[in-house]
């Protein structure tokens, strides 16, 4: 299987392993009426055992991409993780229930990796590869 042009991979830095079932919301930014900023759904998934998310977005150039109108463009867009229900379901607390990243696109035809490392109190990100 091809992967999507936008992946990511969270992983629980307290436990030293993946997390396996944080939603992910990938957005789309654009100017609203009177300046207001503004970001739409575009796509959205779930990591797997492996904390990863391939497929939250077609394959760059498919006729899926084409028919679900799925076509990563240059701007700026918004990762949205939500860690909350992970962190519940092995009994603990979080400060942060969900993580948002923005982030631009300069050029559609590199492929974007975002990975995330989280913790119940704290989280860092990167570009990955």
């Amino acid at each position: 299987m091809s992967k999507g042009p936008i992946t990511c991979h969270v992983l629980d830095v307290s436990l030293g392993r993946p997390a396996e079932g944080v939603e992910v919301n990938i957005q789309t930014y654009h100017r609203g009426q009177r300046n207001v900023d503004m970001f739409n759904p575009f796509a959205h998934g779930v990591t797997d055992a492996d904390g990863r998310c391939l497929d939250l977005l077609p394959p760059r150039g498919s006729d899926e991409a084409r028919l679900q109108n799925k076509q990563v463009g240059a701007g700026t867009y918004k990762i949205v993780f939500k860690p909350k229900e992970y962190f519940e379901k092995t009994g603990r607390k979080c400060f942060y229930p969900w993580v948002e990243i923005t982030f631009e696109i300069e050029n559609p035809e590199e492929h974007y990796h975002i990975p995330l490392l989280i913790s119940p109190y704290s989280f860092t990100t990167y570009r990955g590869s």
